[in-house]
């Protein structure tokens, strides 16, 4: 199991969770992008922006405190070993003109695991 798919069932019990941006959009649902990572000593560390996309500015924002709240015990996770937010901040999409807010968190997470 990847640490993606370790994610996205993760934040799916919170909102729908996608790698990408779906075609059939919901109402609000999150997005999740690995942007880098790297391993160590059979350690790996991933960071990842988890994209909320909302109605409103608002709701976006109300989306991201329910996600951080969510992150803040990933770490409870027998296969991961740390979860700290990187940054987190307005991200609305200029292209789609939907609003979205970005969390983005650094894991360190035990690899295929071990």
């Amino acid at each position: 199991m990847t640490i993606e798919t370790v994610l996205l069932g993760y934040l799916d019990q919170l909102y729908p969770t996608y790698a990408e941006v779906p075609d059939t959009k919901p109402d609000r649902y999150l997005v999740i992008e690995r942007t880098g990572g790297r391993e160590t000593n059979h350690i790996a560390e991933a960071t990842f922006a988890i994209q909320s996309y909302g109605q409103s500015l608002l709701d976006t924002i109300e989306m991201n405190e329910a996600v951080k709240s969510k992150m803040d015990h990933f770490a409870d996770l027998s296969e991961i070993c740390n979860c700290r937010l990187n940054s987190d901040y307005n991200f609305t999409d200029t292209e789609t003109k939907r609003y979205r807010y970005q969390a983005v968190y650094d894991i360190k997470y035990y690899r295929n695991g071990e």
